[in-house]
């Protein structure tokens, strides 16, 4: 018996745990054994619950593991993962006593190469085209020459720089910079902040509100413009009120964004010169148009004074109109006599015709016959009049119970009412009106400041003179007796002596000065 009980393999000798220690104890060990592992698979469910942690599934096709991704590092993360996405997962190893299970804590994912990032596009993309934000119908006309732009990009990039270069050769315009970042992970909500802040303005602000919004950016690899892709950033540019260009990365280079905006273009140069047109090509255009218009005139008016000489030798002369109608009165004039008297004949013979048929007796008996009809009819009109007035009465006093003066005045109430509301509508309809034209004349009015050669003398520009001749290049200043110099607040003369050459044959290059920055509000 005493053997049986000290056999090592009945465990009665061996220490008792309770659940928590044994927990403990297996916790410690594979924490220590997995403190650092790299897992590659496919991300199976994915719970984003309200405290920020990502719980997920990874599986192959024998095996699955629970994994955990805390708040703090779900934030950070460059991508988040999605059902079905074949990604790298890095962490450690931990149980969970509570239902005895072991996880992976993650603190680093990301896509198994490219083949998953563009599994991962090309399913949001069909995502975001059955909810119809890639319908061409939905997207918006780019403003041909607008007065405000604004540009989401980074602020220390070569980018910002070729747009604004781009602008003041072709159009100079109004530019506010929204600084974003342009990769990482700050740059979809930054960008898609950017957005929206733009449409948030109001429209003659202290900051004025955007007619064209450029979203800019650089060429790089699809990891670096990966921010672009993002889901918060497509659905931002499609709610968009303001018309908006795309211009991320190359020509090759194909974005989410592309898709949603209004306008793609290959480079953010490209958008500069969608965006504005250029100035010296319009104002040459205008030109042109304003030339034919005037040599149009000019022909019809020719043809017109032709066409009138040719009509006017296909007219009789004035005399030659009146010939017939003078013969044709002459020889009326000539008849008139004779006809009046057999005119005054014939009436006389009718008058005797009749007169002889008149005889008192006659006459006295359609006399009688006459007053007895009137005394018949006089008979009857007594009683016909109170017939008529009692009639009359009866209307008068069914017409009288009806009238009831508060009624009366209601329907005059509410006609006064009705009339109150008319005049005040027709009253806003035309201050609005007003206002409208008001504006439509102030932006024509600033258009034609813009296109004058004034507000180009405004940004250093200046014309030189000689006399009423425009001096427009160096042989004509070598032969003017003086200059005459127009600044944009006023003139100044160089006086009697003529401009002289270098020794090279070439004027002096006057020290080259930097162009004015545009405008950045931010």
């Amino acid at each position: 018996m005493s053997d049986l009980i000290d056999d090592p393999r009945l465990g009665l000798n061996d220490p008792e745990f309770s659940v928590t220690e044994i927990s403990g104890a297996i916790k410690r060990v594979i924490e220590g054994e997995f403190g650092h592992v790299r897992i590659r698979g496919e991300v199976g469910r994915v719970s984003f619950p309200r405290s920020g942690h990502v719980y997920l599934d990874l599986k192959d096709d024998k095996s699955v593991i629970s994994a955990v991704i805390w708040k703090g590092v779900a934030s950070r993360l460059a991508v988040q993962p999605e059902e079905g996405m074949e990604v790298v997962a890095t962490g450690r190893v931990t149980t969970f006593g509570g239902q005895s299970k072991y996880q992976l804590v993650i603190e680093d994912i990301k896509p198994a190469g490219m083949g998953a990032l563009m599994a991962m596009l090309e399913k949001r993309k069909k995502m975001l085209e059955s909810e119809g934000l890639f319908d061409p119908s939905r997207k918006k006309p780019i403003p041909y020459l607008p007065d405000v732009i604004g540009v989401v990009t980074s602020p220390s990039g070569a980018v910002i720089r070729d747009i604004l270069h781009r602008l003041r050769d072709r159009f100079p315009r109004k530019v506010l910079i929204w600084p974003v970042a342009v990769q990482g992970d700050k740059c979809a909500q930054d960008v898609a902040r950017a957005i929206a802040g733009f449409n948030q303005l109001t429209p003659g602000g202290a900051i004025p509100r955007p007619d064209l919004i450029i979203v800019a950016r650089g060429g790089g690899s699809l990891e670096d413009l990966w921010g672009f892709n993002e889901e918060i950033v497509a659905r931002a540019a499609a709610a968009s009120d303001i018309p908006l260009i795309s211009a991320v990365g190359h020509e090759t280079d194909t974005t989410l964004i592309d898709f949603v905006s209004d306008k793609r273009a290959p480079t953010p140069t490209a958008a500069a010169e969608i965006a504005v047109p250029v100035r010296h090509e319009l104002s040459a255009w205008i030109k042109e148009q304003s030339s034919r218009m005037a040599q149009a005139q000019s022909q019809m008016i020719s043809y017109r004074h032709q066409r009138l000489r040719d009509l006017s030798r296909a007219l009789p002369r004035p005399e030659t109109l009146l010939d017939s109608a003078r013969q044709k009165l002459d020889y009326l004039s000539d008849r008139l006599p004779t006809a009046l008297g057999q005119t005054v004949q014939r009436r006389r013979v009718a008058l005797s015709d009749k007169s002889g048929s008149l005889r008192p007796a006659l006459i006295r008996r359609l006399v009688h016959t006459e007053a007895q009809k009137i005394s018949a009819l006089s008979q009857r009109l007594g009683p016909s009049l109170m017939r008529a007035v009692g009639e009359k009465s009866r209307n008068f006093s069914s017409t009288q119970t009806r009238l009831q003066p508060h009624l009366v005045a209601r329907t005059t109430q509410r006609n006064r009412t009705d009339l109150d509301r008319l005049s005040g509508r027709f009253v806003d309809v035309s201050q609005r009106q007003v206002k409208q034209l008001s504006e439509k004349l102030l932006s024509m009015d600033r258009l034609r400041e813009t296109m004058g050669y004034t507000a180009t003398l405004k940004r250093g520009y200046a014309v030189v003179r000689s006399g009423d001749q425009i001096i427009t290049n160096k042989d004509q200043a070598a032969k003017a007796a003086h200059l005459e110099i127009q600044f944009a607040d006023g003139t100044h003369a160089l006086g009697d002596q003529p401009v002289t050459a270098t020794q090279s044959g070439k004027p002096k290059k006057p020290t080259k000065t930097p162009a004015p920055e545009q405008g950045n509000l931010f």
